[in-house]
């Protein structure tokens, strides 16, 4: 995050998504200033070609957006909604004003119309981009009923959408360009700066505690966890930074599996010494650490687990004629300039 790209976002989310708003949201007051001043900034524009208002930029030219916003544990869908333009715009949709959610999964068709569950961040968006079956459609939320789904504080929802809705939203399609992919690429860099975040407060925290008269991060079984955190936070970090390769801004999808598999494996256990390290505080709603891990569990799961996206890999390695040494290093860790 230090580049001027990445100091700009984390100075937009932190006046825009500060604890303080963040807490509002959770609780139910409205999330239209914070949104309007992510609109303002042009950042959702960032992937748009030049002759359409955009910036031009490559996927991977956004890496420092997706930490900052994961960083500052933002639950808006802000890179959701960045990714969804682009696509609608390849899809040849003009993209709507407003946060885009995504809905990769769990989206069934009935005769009632369409039901999508737990959605991610669909309780501040104002659209849902949904893959059924027939393909992909961009809907409205103010239309659908809406049931807010998750845990304490989450902003999921299950929707469900008239079938008469789908008259007015046309099936979508941009080929080799799923939403899944869009999807596990948003979650790696979310993850990979919500890590850094929880490893940051970690280490203040245990500089400043003291216990018999000294910091506990001097002990060296709190050292050892907090290294151990570490390891986990800058290995998605590498991983999230390969999800966001590409010469432009189409996911490849072999890297964005293997970033949220990555960033989906550290979860638990980088949260877990968080909390250990933390104790008590770690939990309250003053302290900042509980809007990151929760956050954490929710993208850890969003768009599919690490079980998921480590079976996707495992069934293209198997139908693929290389040894194992080269397809790691030919699929899964080329880096494209």
């Amino acid at each position: 995050m230090d580049t001027l790209f990445g100091d700009a976002a984390q100075r937009l989310f932190a006046q825009a998504y500060s604890t303080e708003v963040l807490y509002a949201i959770e609780h139910g007051a409205s999330a239209d200033a914070a949104w309007q001043a992510v609109e303002d900034s042009g950042f959702l524009d960032a992937l748009l070609p030049e002759d359409a208002n955009g910036a031009g930029l490559r996927l991977a030219d956004i890496v420092p957006l997706a930490q900052s916003a994961g960083w500052h544990a933002v639950g808006a869908p802000v890179i959701q909604t960045l990714l969804a333009r682009v696509w609608l715009h390849h899809a040849g949709q003009q993209p709507p004003s407003g946060p885009i959610a995504l809905a990769p999964f769990q989206v069934h068709a009935t005769a009632s119309g369409i039901q999508a569950h737990a959605v991610s961040a669909a309780r501040v968006a104002q659209w849902v981009l949904a893959a059924t079956t027939e393909g992909v459609r961009l809907l409205p939320i103010a239309q659908a009923d809406v049931t807010p789904s998750g845990g304490h504080g989450s902003l999921d929802a299950d929707l469900h959408w008239p079938s008469a809705v789908l008259s007015d939203s046309p099936l979508l399609n941009v080929a080799d360009v799923s939403l899944a992919d869009l999807a596990a690429v948003t979650y790696a860099g979310l993850i990979a700066g919500a890590l850094e975040r929880i490893l940051a407060l970690t280490i203040d925290y245990a500089n400043q505690r003291t216990q018999f008269g000294k910091p506990i991060g001097r002990f060296q079984a709190v050292q050892q966890q907090i290294s151990v955190l570490a390891e986990q936070v800058w290995a998605v970090r590498t991983a999230a930074q390969l999800a966001y390769q590409s010469p432009d801004w189409r996911p490849a999808p072999l890297l964005a599996a293997l970033g949220k598999a990555r960033a989906s494996a550290a979860v638990t256990r980088a949260a877990d010494i968080a909390h250990a390290v933390h104790g008590a505080i770690g939990v309250t709603a003053e302290y900042e650490l509980q809007y990151g891990t929760r956050r954490l569990r929710e993208w850890r799961r969003a768009a599919g687990g690490e079980a998921y996206w480590n079976a996707r890999i495992g069934a293209d390695a198997l139908s693929s004629p290389m040894t194992t040494l080269d397809y790691v290093r030919q699929h899964l860790f080329a880096v494209i300039e």
